[in-house]
């Protein structure tokens, strides 16, 4: 992907408030599990001390459950740091960037891309961490897509909020140790 088509989707992207509000039947849930997310203090102080700007662009569904549980954490991950730029697309409305990046054939959500600060693709995650496959396959829940008002354990979210902010960790370690991106910072 080009580092222009990026910059173009992006710049096409809403912030987490406006992106809820373009469903108001859905927004409410979405709003509360933003509010139930609390960030530990010493990842909120890790957040805070980035730094390299890193844009970000989080495909999702405002339908679906696992973006209902997952996208309130990421955007909270983004609110502890002013150089996180966190933007959300529906999947469907751009298809043109859903489809590079496919997972295992499908069209996944969440699915977020990091970008270096000139829009150049850094890394993507989607559509679920770790411990939330795990979770599922412990538990085998059937449907792999719950519902937008189902709320996982307290430790599974604890989980899954710890292996976002550590992708965020390794995308700005990848930002920090680019021989390019050290030149051009002059460190």
């Amino acid at each position: 992907m080009k580092a222009e088509f990026l910059k173009s989707k992006h710049a096409e992207g809403l912030g987490f408030d406006a992106y809820i509000a373009t469903d108001p039947n859905r927004a409410a849930n979405w709003q509360a599990k933003r509010k139930a997310v609390s960030l530990e203090e010493s990842q909120r102080a890790y957040l805070g001390g980035l730094i390299r700007r890193m844009p970000v662009i989080c495909l999702s569904g405002i339908w679906c459950g696992d973006c209902a549980i997952q996208c309130p954490m990421i955007a909270a991950i983004a609110d502890a740091s002013p150089l996180i730029d966190l933007v959300f697309l529906d999947r469907d409305e751009h298809n043109d960037l859903s489809n590079e990046v496919r997972i295992a054939g499908g069209n996944r959500v969440p699915t977020v891309i990091w970008l270096s600060e000139e829009f150049e693709f850094v890394h993507l995650l989607g559509d679920r961490t770790l411990s939330r496959y795990r979770r599922m396959a412990a538990t085998q829940l059937g449907a792999s897509c719950p519902l937008p008002s189902f709320t996982p354990p307290a430790d599974e979210n604890a989980a899954v909020l710890a292996e976002w902010i550590a992708e965020f960790e390794r995308v700005q370690l990848i930002l920090r140790l680019s021989p390019r991106l050290r030149k051009l910072h002059g460190d």
